[in-house]
């Protein structure tokens, strides 16, 4: 008994061709680009949140009192605080300085709102969550203050 192999046929060929091209080149876009994305879309999220918390204090302080309920925090101190890391951090998050440290107060943000606030909107934290993991543990990338200070500390990135 004997086993045929099976060759792919020459348009199948072609396409797995195209497809090898197709990858290869969406290889080349500039991962600084996507990183650079990245913190800008999470950073925005906080920072708009931070800016609708400053705008109105007084409803900040009634939602960190009566819908948020953070333990051990009372509600004006949990109020100021929350306000200062989403106006501060996703500063710090988008140019890239101290990125790591903002991203460390946002990813700290985001699991405190996800275990004790709305755990229900799991899906959309853990997007920002892997984007701040990334960060924090990879650094800002490219386009970033970070990378600069970098260089001019270490003569490398």
């Amino acid at each position: 008994m004997s086993t045929a192999t099976l060759e792919p046929e020459p348009h199948d060929m072609r396409l797995i061709a195209r497809l090898d091209r197709l990858r290869c080149t969406a290889r080349r876009f500039p991962l600084s680009l996507i990183e650079l994305g990245m913190r800008t879309a999470v950073g925005a999220t906080f920072f708009r949140s931070g800016m609708l918390k400053l705008q109105s204090f007084d409803t900040t302080i009634t939602l960190f009192r009566d819908e948020y309920r953070l333990p051990l925090l009372p509600p004006e101190l949990a109020a100021y605080l929350g306000t200062a890391v989403e106006l501060s951090a996703p500063v710090l998050l988008v140019l890239g300085v101290f990125a790591r440290g903002g991203a460390a107060a946002l990813l700290a943000m985001t699991l405190t709102i996800q275990f004790l606030v709305y755990p229900e909107n799991w899906p959309e934290h853990l997007m920002w969550a892997s984007i701040l993991a990334y960060v924090l543990t990879r650094g800002a990338g490219a386009l970033s203050i970070d990378r600069i200070v970098a260089f001019n500390l270490f003569g490398r990135a």
